[in-house]
């Protein structure tokens, strides 16, 4: 039996998160002061098009790949297209899709918790309910970051937990990392955002400690590339979490926990995500380091920048970031597709 929805069903999709990412990376830049145009709608909503729009998209479409149920495409689907809603100025439809994706994500994951009740679903369950939130709270014109935050949390720390369950833990480490992930979900309803951060800041550590990552990071080729990821995102976390807890300097914070943390997840987890959701090879290259080198030490520009007020380095290091995103589409795209050629050529 064949997939529910064909690979090339699901390539379309993907382009809408992309679309979506290109409008928020381009609104971000003219907010900082960049000197081009951009939709007013990719200007004001920057922090949308890049949290539930395009990584909303990308998650959602995961998730509904491996629960094989074709409703379970709405939540990409309308993520998607909210976002592109929000970029033609067309606020209150893109906000009501991006809320009807998040329910559809949330049944999705009720339906996973049902299958296989455990630690880890009931997490990813929680970070979803974390993007409802945050799409309610976005819609109700109330910030949604501390949302947004909650659901990357949860949704990295579940699967990280999943991949990392054969490690050794000593006995309160599953306890904290319940009681953690708690005051992650449930800070923002007491708008405690100092408390979040603090609890970001102690999960980082128990990522150090405990994620297969430090294991991995002694092999070679994809499993140390994908730990250098992953090591290098908990430490932008354990930043954002200390800059949240000390009430000083939001935007870097967020930056931190959003590019430092949950970018670094995506460009770890891209080689291992892309070929299940897209049919495609993803072959490893030491190319891949490129991107993940400029991007941190371009967040580490901008955050620099932030904390002594210098609106130039902050610029410099946007730009920084944006190209680094968009060299990993590129590098991405290179060893993929030329994979994909060459195998082709020969007949494979």
């Amino acid at each position: 039996m064949g997939p529910v929805v064909p690979p090339r069903w699901r390539a379309p999709l993907l382009a809408l998160g992309f679309a979506s990412l290109a409008f928020g990376v381009a609104g971000g830049l003219v907010r900082l002061g960049a000197g081009f145009p951009a939709p007013q709608g990719a200007i004001a909503l920057h922090g949308a098009l890049m949290a539930p729009a395009f990584f909303g998209t990308v998650i959602g479409l995961e998730r509904a790949v491996a629960l094989g149920r074709p409703w379970a495409y709405g939540a990409p689907l309308c993520a998607g297209a909210g976002g592109l809603a929000l970029v033609a100025n067309l606020a209150p439809a893109g906000l009501a899709l991006l809320v009807a994706a998040a329910a559809i994500f949330c049944a999705a994951n009720v339906l996973v918790v049902a299958k296989q009740a455990s630690l880890e679903t009931a997490t990813l369950l929680a970070g979803a309910l974390a993007w409802l939130a945050g799409s309610a709270f976005l819609a109700a014109g109330r910030p949604a970051e501390p949302w947004w935050i909650a659901f990357f949390a949860l949704t990295i720390g579940a699967e990280r937990l999943e991949l990392s369950r054969y490690l050794k833990r000593s006995r309160g480490s599953r306890a904290a990392f319940i009681a953690l992930m708690a005051v992650v979900l449930l800070a923002p309803l007491a708008g405690a955002s100092a408390l979040q951060g603090g609890a970001l800041f102690l999960l980082a550590l128990w990522f150090f400690r405990y994620d297969l990552a430090r294991v991995t990071l002694r092999q070679s080729r994809l499993p140390r590339y994908i730990a250098a990821c992953l090591l290098a995102g908990y430490f932008w976390l354990a930043l954002g979490g200390v800059l949240l807890a000390s009430g000083g300097a939001r935007d870097a914070a967020l930056h931190a926990v959003f590019l430092g943390f949950v970018v670094s997840m995506v460009f770890g987890h891209a080689p291992v995500i892309l070929p299940a959701v897209l049919r495609i090879s993803f072959p490893y290259g030491t190319a891949l380091y490129a991107p993940l080198a400029l991007l941190h030490a371009s967040l580490a520009l901008r955050v620099a920048g932030d904390m002594a007020r210098a609106d130039a380095l902050v610029l410099a290091g946007a730009w920084g970031n944006a190209a680094g995103i968009a060299l990993f589409v590129v590098t991405a795209a290179a060893l993929a597709f030329g994979r994909t050629a060459r195998e082709r050529s020969q007949g494979v």
